[in-house]
């Protein structure tokens, strides 16, 4: 059987509760009783029960972790960043899958039922009333790769989505395409929303180039792909910004199951960056999206208000760049 508390207590020589208090973080004990209670832990291959723990401290050390874009690949990475970071914090990341919620409530009530200390929203796509509602519950809150506003209710983390899509066609206009088109994500998406209202915005300086737009099921491989292929029907542009990698992805595939090349028939840009996109069969050209930074500081925001709940919201912003790679033509000369 496995060894108790009351086991350790008894083979060091101490009470129960000073085996508790010395498992106990920020608990006062002295530097000879912390060294019996772990010699005798030790002998006997005890490890606190954390749940036991919770129970004494109120703080279960479970830390929510939502999403709603599981199909995409660059989540792999940013849930890989989260888990790995959380864990190195003391704290118990709970996945959940919000790809069919539609009820901010109904996410609050599932992880009040498992008393999480905090709630990460790592979520491009989902309404900001999602965070909102975990806010209004008591719950402390970061929304990790939101949508930023001058004045915000809770702690966003992420990138400026408009200044992406400016980025964006001033690439391509540099590029010498006159032609361009955007191809985004769902239309409902902020983010969606923000990098074609970018690319619109810097188009508008330049009326000797023409723009269209059009929209993506999902931020998914297969539509990309659908889409492009639609696209393709008709007269289609020189070059695309398409609003992430992983739709760039399908758009690339539709390109080259219509018989074209890339970049000498059709250009692409993408955004985010992920893994997959410095494949040599891919060789994508995309805007970079610091991950690592918005995780980083994601979880410095949520560590701030587990010990200061009425810490002022903030919006953190962090600038991308441009990754040249083989999907788009050369710099004029």
């Amino acid at each position: 059987m496995a060894a108790t508390l009351k086991d350790v207590a008894e083979r060091a020589g101490v009470s129960r509760s000073a085996v508790s208090r010395t498992f106990t973080d920020g608990a006062s004990v002295s530097a000879t009783m912390r060294s019996r209670v772990e010699k005798a832990a030790a002998e006997l291959g005890y490890s606190p029960n954390a749940l036991a723990s919770s129970l004494t401290t109120g703080r279960t050390k479970l830390l929510g972790l939502v999403s709603n874009n599981f199909k995409n690949p660059i989540f792999l990475e940013v849930f890989d960043l989260f888990t790995r970071a959380l864990q190195d914090q003391g704290l118990r990341p709970l996945l959940v899958n919000l790809s069919d919620e539609t009820d901010p409530q109904s996410s609050v009530k599932m992880l009040r039922q498992y008393s999480v200390d905090g709630v990460i929203v790592a979520s491009s796509t989902l309404p900001p009333g999602f965070s909102s509602a975990f806010r209004d519950a008591g719950i402390p809150v970061v929304h990790a790769f939101g949508r930023p506003s001058g004045t915000p209710s809770v702690h966003v983390v992420g990138i400026d989505n408009f200044a992406c899509g400016q980025m964006a066609a001033r690439t391509l206009i540099a590029r010498g395409y006159s032609r361009v088109g955007f191809l985004g994500g769902p239309e409902v998406a902020t983010s969606t929303q923000d990098r074609l209202g970018g690319f619109m915005d810097e188009i508008a300086n330049h009326p000797d180039v023409c723009a269209s737009h059009s929209f993506a099921a999902a931020y998914s491989f297969a539509a990309g792909r659908n889409e492009m292929l639609r696209l393709l029907e008709g007269p289609a542009a020189q070059a695309y910004f398409c609003g992430d990698d992983v739709l760039s992805i399908g758009a690339l595939s539709a390109i080259g199951e219509s018989g074209l090349a890339v970049p000498d028939d059709i250009g692409i840009i993408g955004l985010n960056d992920m893994a997959m996109a410095g494949w040599q069969n891919i060789n994508l050209t995309t805007i970079h999206m610091p991950v690592e930074k918005i995780v980083a500081s994601s979880i410095e925001l949520i560590m701030g208000m587990l010990t200061d709940p009425d810490l002022p919201p903030e919006a953190r912003i962090f600038a991308c760049d441009i990754i040249e790679r083989g999907t788009l033509r050369a710099m004029p000369a």
